[in-house]
């Protein structure tokens, strides 16, 4: 793992299951998080005992409410008592609510709340950075900018100083018909003018002229990105949602992701991920922090 510069304190809403508090338990005993979870304390303590981790290692909060708990956390987040806030078992919707709450949420001013996440895929060379597989239906051009940047930082966070970046679509072609594409070539320009800064960025491309070197060769296309990327802005959390589960579910890949345009980390994932890839998680949101 990466240098981290302290330990971090989690606040965790609705946080008892089995894959939560099974990754929450391994980084405390890594010991570079504390953990508050926040729920059903009988609940928590029996998932405790069935995973074999002592409840003494956590503090845990009573709280009768998917909502009440989610509201807690980010409390807890927005007075500085935590460095960061895990969605547990509360639904994705109840969840934002609380944390895009206007009063008492910790959304930054003006931001675009938007999720990036990194993938380890062991049929690729190298972690690969995604977005938008969660918040943004379907992004416009300042969204897909602002994912473009938070994207950026993250792969910075990793030590890639300039990420390629490659702008998914179903083609490499420019057309009417795919209206992205048009924004596409926006951004491009942007990158080249230095509006959106430390990046190689091309596209539309779709997948295989983004990570595969031989259909460079085979397509006789020149690009930038060369089959090499580092990041994959897709059009749509439709396109990107189905590509990034499908990897994990068929091709062995593991997930750490963080929602972005927020005061403190967010960690937020479904609630079928694995244990390991939610530790990997908690250790992205501590390098994010």
């Amino acid at each position: 793992m990466l240098a981290l510069k302290k330990k971090y304190r989690v606040a965790i809403a609705w946080a008892q299951d089995a894959n939560t508090v099974g990754a929450l338990g391994k980084a405390v005993r890594k010991g570079f998080i504390e953990a508050v979870l926040i729920g059903n304390p009988s609940e928590i303590r029996g998932v405790c005992r069935s995973e074999g981790i002592d409840e003494k290692a956590f503090t845990v909060v009573d709280s009768d409410s998917e909502e009440n708990a989610s509201c807690e956390a980010v409390r807890l987040a927005k007075t500085g008592e935590a460095d960061i806030v895990m969605k547990g078992l509360v639904g994705t919707d109840k969840f934002l609510r609380a944390v895009m709450d206007k009063e008492k949420g910790i959304m930054l001013p003006s931001a675009v709340l938007s999720y990036v996440c990194a993938l380890q895929i062991p049929a690729y060379h190298k972690l690969l950075f995604i977005t938008d597989p969660a918040v943004i239906p379907f992004p416009d051009l300042d969204q897909k900018v602002a994912m473009a940047r938070y994207a950026i930082e993250m792969a910075q966070r990793f030590g890639i100083e300039k990420p390629k970046i490659a702008l998914i679509g179903a083609t490499e072609k420019v057309s009417r018909h795919f209206e992205n594409s048009v924004d596409y070539s926006i951004m491009c320009k942007m990158a080249n003018r230095n509006q959106i800064k430390d990046c190689i960025m091309d596209g539309p491309l779709d997948i295989f002229l983004a990570c595969d070197k031989k259909s460079i060769a085979i397509k006789g296309v020149e690009t930038p990105v060369d089959g090499d990327a580092d990041i994959l802005l897709f059009p749509s959390l439709e396109s990107s949602n189905p590509f990034y589960k499908g990897l994990m579910l068929f091709a062995g890949g593991e997930l750490a992701g963080l929602i972005r345009g927020t005061q403190k980390p967010v960690i937020l994932m479904s609630r079928s991920e694995s244990e390991i890839s939610k530790y990997f998680c908690i250790a992205l949101s501590c390098l994010m922090a």
